[in-house]
């Protein structure tokens, strides 16, 4: 069950069930509960549940429950409280006692030392159960309908066409839908899309407005007058139909919009072109480094064209992170070759604000260089990402950026996602896994690190030998001996080649972090095998400096 912050401070909502037809995967939800930690009460208060099981309440036990939850923290007075039961006959203030002992029994609470029911002695009750914090929404899309003043004659015919709505949405897109009664966005939701319902109703007639926002920039992307004719329940299926067709068409060209540029044909399905997207922003993806000659022409007819410029930045990434790492690219041409990528960059941003796929591509370059544009790199790829659905290029990045800043466990959530949408075996999957274990390895968490990805790049028929050898023992414990065979092939290196391979490991993986401490993690495995084998003349001294290990000179 997944919580949802509500308008109201005492409400805290619950997402309950998906719709039956809804293709497998597909989540759809509707807030309406309570939660007090492990206790759940349906928000009208006929029920609660409690670790799977339910508790139901007389219509008196409901009354009750719903006048004190509604009034968290404010004295009920036996008097009010007799209000709400008030056609019974012959009720007294020993009825409101027996019935707030009922409801201590079914809840759990106790007298003495209360979780939810507290006695003021000689006036009355009070509710002093704090809501459980809400957990974030994660979700494509979030529809945030105001139904106006509760028990209108219309509202559950409003209801009803939310529903539909979600249903329909839900269905077309297949990705999570959910439905949030007078919701506002907290900081932690993750949603994609808001569709705003606003109904009103007066003089037999029902007018409702719907408004699709992109988040979290709330930039309007669609508007609808939905027209109901109250006499007329087909009407209220045409218009849920006619909302719901054009919120499924602007969601699908979101990701029609997410799949454009860097070369991707125009005219191959909507799918073919998103995996081809995932991949192109890969940095296991040699396709940039090959392709060198093509793109420098095409560069030189358009310079222009920011969509090739970018295209060519990557070629140049692909030279620094594709060479061998035990072949020697001096500082100065690294230098060289950043700086051109910078200055591309930072050119191309105002001509790519419009594609999220040009964006992402931008933002993994500004990251890679490291060259002081960190948050300049976050705030273009958490706009690009916002313009997207659930989309696989944007996964790499937007991980890369929380693991520069030393959030570990958010980098570990989108590389898992990665690795959940790519085909096991694949370049992406392989690199996904890759991220994630470096990712655990500046963390210090050396416990949780996957081995097996070392073996798995060892063996990949498209990774590099000397890279998968490098991941190898960067990856292998510190305080212990290399295996024989990856022992001999860093001996066979040489001083230089393994004080090469050290450089490229910063470069690609251990200067873009913040913190001084994760560097070292991330360096210390590979350089005690190198120091153990060729002593530490072999360490470059400006990576000791970074990782702190020797003293600033």
């Amino acid at each position: 069950m997944r919580c949802l912050r509500q308008s109201h401070p005492s409400a805290y909502l619950t997402l309950v069930g998906a719709s039956a037809g809804l293709p497998q995967g597909v989540g759809v939800g509707i807030a309406q509960d309570l939660r007090f930690g492990d206790l759940i009460l349906d928000k009208t208060c006929l029920f609660a549940s409690r670790n799977g099981q339910t508790i139901q309440f007389t219509r008196n036990e409901r009354a009750l429950l719903l006048a004190l939850t509604r009034n968290p923290n404010r004295l009920m007075r036996r008097g009010r409280l007799l209000d709400e039961i008030a056609s019974e006959s012959d009720v007294s203030d020993r009825n409101i006692d027996f019935l707030v002992n009922r409801l201590r029994a079914k809840l759990g609470d106790s007298a003495k030392s209360p979780k939810y029911i507290a006695t003021q002695y000689g006036e009355g009750y009070v509710w002093i159960a704090a809501p459980s914090p809400a957990a974030p929404i994660d979700a494509l899309l979030v529809i945030g309908p105001a139904f106006g003043p509760q028990g209108h004659p219309f509202s559950q015919q409003a209801s009803s066409l939310v529903g539909q709505v979600r249903d329909m949405i839900a269905a077309g897109v297949g990705q999570k839908v959910v439905v949030a009664e007078d919701w506002y966005p907290a900081a932690t939701d993750t949603l994609r899309y808001l569709l705003q319902m606003s109904f009103l109703a007066g003089n037999g007639q029902l007018d409702c407005a719907a408004t699709l926002r992109e988040m979290p920039s709330k930039r309007i992307v669609k508007a609808f007058r939905l027209q109901l004719d109250m006499a007329d329940a087909a009407s209220f299926t045409a218009e849920a139909g006619r909302v719901s067709n054009g919120v499924i068409e602007a969601l699908s060209q979101s990701l029609v919009d997410a799949s454009t540029g860097l070369g991707t044909p125009a005219d191959e399905p909507l799918e073919t072109r998103l995996h081809k997207a995932a991949s192109l922003l890969s940095a296991s993806n040699r396709w940039w480094l090959a392709n060198g000659e093509q793109l420098g022409r095409d560069r030189a007819q358009d310079p222009l064209n920011a969509d090739i410029a970018l295209q060519w930045c990557l070629h140049l990434f692909a030279r620094l992170v594709h060479t061998s790492p035990f072949g020697e690219i001096s500082l100065e041409e690294r230098y060289r070759i950043e700086s051109e990528i910078d200055a591309t960059v930072l050119e191309c941003l105002p001509a790519v604000e419009a594609n999220p796929l040009l964006m992402l591509a931008a933002a993994k370059l500004l990251y890679f260089i490291n060259r002081g544009h960190l948050d300049l790199a976050e705030d273009v790829a958490e706009r690009a990402f916002a313009r997207t659905a659930d989309f696989a290029a944007a996964l790499p990045v937007m991980g890369q950026l929380r693991y520069a800043r030393g959030r570990f466990d958010e980098a570990a959530r989108f590389f898992d996602r990665g690795v959940e949408m790519s085909e096991p075996g694949s370049d992406l999957h392989l690199h996904m896994r890759v991220l994630k274990a470096i990712s655990v390895l500046a963390s210090g968490d050396r416990a949780s690190l996957d081995m097996a990805v070392a073996d798995a790049a060892r063996e990949a028929p498209r990774c590099p030998r000397d890279i998968g050898l490098t991941i190898g023992w960067m990856i292998a414990a510190p305080d212990q001996r290399l295996p024989a065979a990856s022992a001999d092939a860093l001996a066979a290196i040489g001083p230089a080649g393994a004080g090469n391979a050290i450089e490229y490991l910063y470069f690609t993986s251990a200067r873009h972090l913040v913190s001084e401490h994760a560097r070292a993690n991330v360096m210390r495995g590979l350089i005690a095998h190198v120091t153990r084998l060729h002593g530490e003349e072999a360490v470059p001294a400006f990576v000791l400096r970074s990782i702190g290990l020797i003293a600033a000179g």
